[in-house]
C-alpha cells in the first residue's frame, strides 16, 4: 500500500512539472518573439531619419534668418536712440543759454492763463456780482447749515427737510476757515487776536452748480454779539480756494420790518408777542411798520402797538392806515416808500411769520446794498390738529421743530425777503397792476433775477410760517381763488398718505363747489 501511494505521488508531481514547463514556454513564445510590424519598421527606419534631418535643417535656416532680421532691427533702433539723445542734449544746451528773463516771461504766461480761467469761473459762479437770469427756474438756490445740521431743499425719497450729519466737503470748508481765522501771522493785528473755535460758527450757505463748482459762504461770531467775520470759499472742481474775507459790523444796520394787515387781530397779537421777545435786546436796531387796510378793528390794532411800545420803551413803530381793500403788494410798497430817514434794510414780513434773533442776523449778513438781496425760504407748518392731535397741541415755542412730520420748506412763495430800500426803489417796486393773489411777489422776484443784483435764496432755520386756516373770498378772480384753495389744502395736509388724500380731496371739493374745474 505504501509503495503504491508513493508511486502515485511521483506520477502526479511529474505531470504537474510537465504542465508547468509547457505553460511557461507558451508565455515566453507569445511575449518575446519579434512581430511582423517591428520588422517592417526596422526596414523603414533609415527613410524616416532622412526626412527628420531635412525638416530640422529647414527649421534651423528659418530661425537663423529671423534672428538675423531681429539683429538688424536692434541695430537700427540703437542708432535712432543715439540720434534722439544727441537732439535732446542739443535742446538742453540751447535752453541753458536762454536768458532768465525769457524763462520768467514763460512762467508768468502760464500762471496768467490759469488765473484767467479761475477768474472766469468766479464770475460765472455769481460770487462778486449777480448775473441776469431769465426766470425763477434758472436760479440754483443755496442750502444752509449749522455746526451739526444741514437744512436742505432736495429732500430725496426720505423727504427729510434737515440732515443731522455734515457732508465731508462742508467739514473741510469749516476747517479751512478756522485755519485762516487762527493764523499766527495775524496775531499782531488787534482784529485777529481772538482764537476762534467751531462753537463760534454762526451759519453758512452753499450751493453747487454742475458746470462751475461749489460756493461756501461762512459766518463766524467775532468779538461781540453784533460783530461777525465772513469768509467766502470757492471750489471750482479743484482744491478749495479762499475768495474773500471781511469783517461785518451789524451794530448800525437798522431793519425796518414791514407787515401788511387786515382784521386778523389775534394773529397780530401773537406776532407782536414774538416781536417783543426777539427784538427787545436790539430795540434800537429794529423798526416796525404796520400797514393796516380798512377801518374795522383799527383801534384795537393801535392799542396793541402802543402797549408793545411802552413795554419795549421804544418809539420805533409806524402805523399806516389805508382805507382800501387788502392787497399785500400795495401794503409792502406803501410801507417801503413811506420810510424817508435813511437807506434802511427792509424786511418784508407776514403776520403769520415767526422769526428768531438769528434770522435777523442772517437778514443783515446776506443783504448788501447794490449787490445782494435775500429771499429766505421759511419752514411752513402743517395743521397742528393733524400733527399732534386735538387736545394735545403744545405751545408755540415747542412747535418750532423742523422735521418731515411737522412741515415743509415753502419754496414756491416769494413774499418774504430782505433788501435795502435803494434797491427796491431802483428795481421799480411792486407791479400794482397785478391783481392775482400771490403773483405780485413772483413779479418782484423776477425783477431781481433780471437785474445785476445777486439773489440769495436759501432755507432759514429761524423763519417759520405758522399754520392758519385760510379764508378764500368768493369775489376773488378765478386764478386767485384757485391759488388760495391750493394753499389752503397744503396747509391742512401733511406728507403722510392721509395728508395727501386730504390735500386732493380739499382741492376737488372746493373747485367742484364753485365750478372751477
Amino acid at each position: 500500500m505504501l509503495k503504491r501511494w508513493c508511486l502515485s505521488m511521483m506520477v502526479r508531481r511529474g505531470l504537474v512539472l510537465v504542465v508547468t514547463f509547457w505553460v511557461v514556454a507558451l508565455l515566453y513564445s507569445m511575449n518575446c518573439r519579434p512581430r511582423g510590424n517591428q520588422k517592417h519598421q526596422k526596414v523603414k527606419g533609415p527613410m524616416d531619419d532622412m526626412k527628420y534631418q531635412a525638416l530640422l535643417q529647414e527649421r534651423e535656416e528659418q530661425y537663423h534668418h529671423y534672428s538675423k532680421s531681429l539683429g538688424q532691427q536692434i541695430f537700427q533702433l540703437t542708432k535712432a536712440l543715439q540720434d534722439r539723445k544727441r537732439k535732446v542734449q542739443k535742446s538742453l544746451e540751447q535752453a541753458a543759454v536762454m536768458l532768465p528773463m525769457e524763462l520768467k516771461q514763460l512762467e508768468e504766461k502760464s500762471n496768467s492763463e490759469i488765473e484767467m480761467f479761475f477768474k472766469k469761473q468766479l464770475h460765472n459762479a455769481e460770487i462778486h456780482e449777480g448775473l441776469k437770469l431769465p426766470n425763477e427756474h434758472a436760479l440754483v438756490p443755496f442750502e444752509s447749515f449749522s455746526l451739526h445740521r444741514v437744512y436742505q431743499l432736495d429732500t430725496g425719497l426720505a423727504r427729510h427737510p434737515v440732515q443731522s450729519t455734515l457732508r465731508t466737503d462742508l467739514g473741510g470748508a469749516l476747517e479751512a476757515a478756522l485755519h485762516i481765522l487762527n493764523d499766527p501771522q495775524k496775531r499782531d493785528n488787534s482784529q485777529y487776536r481772538r482764537i476762534h473755535s467751531p462753537q463760534d460758527f454762526f451759519e453758512g450757505i452753499f450751493r453747487t452748480e454742475r458746470d462751475k463748482g461749489t460756493i461756501y459762504d461762512l459766518a463766524f461770531r467775532d468779538n461781540s454779539s453784533v460783530d461777525f467775520r465772513r469768509l467766502l470759499f470757492f471750489r471750482p472742481f479743484a482744491p478749495l480756494m479762499k475768495v474773500k474775507e471781511e469783517m461785518i459790523d451789524t451794530s448800525n444796520m437798522l431793519i425796518n420790518i414791514i407787515v401788511p394787515l387786515s382784521n386778523r387781530v389775534e394773529s397780530f397779537r401773537q406776532f407782536m408777542h414774538n416781536f417783543r421777545e426777539v427784538c427787545h435786546p436790539q430795540v434800537e436796531k429794529v423798526h416796525l411798520t404796520v400797514v393796516f387796510f380798512g377801518t374795522e378793528k383799527m383801534n384795537e390794532v393801535r392799542r396793541i402797538i402802543d402797549s408793545t411800545a411802552r413795554k419795549m420803551r421804544s418809539r420805533n413803530f409806524t402805523l399806516i392806515h389805508l382805507n382800501a381793500r387788502f392787497s399785500k403788494g400795495k401794503g409792502l410798497d406803501v410801507g417801503a416808500r413811506a420810510w424817508k430817514k435813511s437807506n434802511a434794510l427792509l424786511f418784508f414780513c407776514d403776520v403769520d411769520v415767526h422769526f428768531t434773533a438769528e434770522f435777523l442776523h442772517s437778514c443783515r449778513m446776506n443783504t448788501q446794498p447794490g449787490k445782494r438781496v435775500y429771499f429766505p425760504i421759511p419752514f411752513s407748518q402743517y395743521n397742528p390738529d393733524v400733527v399732534y392731535g386735538e387736545g394735545s397741541i403744545p405751545s408755540i415755542d415747542k412747535q418750532l421743530v423742523i422735521s418731515k412730520s411737522t412741515g415743509f420748506w415753502q419754496d414756491f412763495e416769494f413774499g418774504i425777503l430782505c433788501q435795502y430800500r435803494s434797491d427796491f426803489i431802483n428795481i421799480g417796486g411792486f407791479d400794482l397792476s397785478v391783481k392775482t393773489l400771490g403773483k405780485e411777489d413772483l413779479h418782484l422776484y423776477r425783477k431781481y433775477l433780471h437785474s445785476n443784483l445777486m439773489v440769495v435764496r436759501a432755507p432759514s432755520r429761524g423763519l417759520f410760517q405758522m399754520w392758519h386756516e385760510k379764508l378764500c373770498a368768493e369775489d376773488l378772480s378765478t386764478e386767485s381763488f384757485k391759488t388760495c384753495i391750493q394753499s389752503k389744502a397744503i396747509n391742512q395736509a401733511s406728507h403722510s398718505q392721509m395728508g395727501e388724500l386730504l390735500f386732493h380731496k380739499e382741492i376737488d371739493s372746493h373747485l367742484h363747489k364753485y365750478k372751477l374745474h
